[in-house]
């Protein structure tokens, strides 16, 4: 694999891992080749998943509460570590909504 130049990029796409040499050589590897079974996490159930979206919805539902309630502005911790912003992107990427948060999935 490869041609001997040196790795350019790596980059990732469904299913594959693609790495681009320095001559212009795109390699495509099956990630199904390079993960055995002891890689993958286990103890994550499907019921699992719309739970964590239901925790980070409640999260959501809390700190919009607390701004109305002007317990807090939009900024967070001691030294203002974190922005809003930060914490809206963590909630959606656990399937989350800020905007719309709901939890009538918990119970899925």
């Amino acid at each position: 694999m490869g041609d001997g130049t040196a790795v350019r990029t790596v980059t990732f796409e469904p299913g594959f891992i693609i790495l681009d040499h320095e001559g212009g050589q795109r390699e495509r590897h099956p990630v199904a080749d390079v993960l055995r079974v002891l890689d993958i996490p286990v103890g994550l159930t499907y019921t699992q998943v719309a739970s964590i979206s239901a925790l980070a919805n409640m999260f959501a539902i809390l700190i919009r509460t607390l701004i109305d309630r002007q317990v807090l502005d939009e900024s967070f911790l001691e030294n203002d570590d974190y922005s809003l912003q930060a914490l809206v992107e963590a909630i959606e990427a656990m399937g989350g909504s800020y905007a719309e948060p709901s939890i009538e999935d918990a119970d899925a």
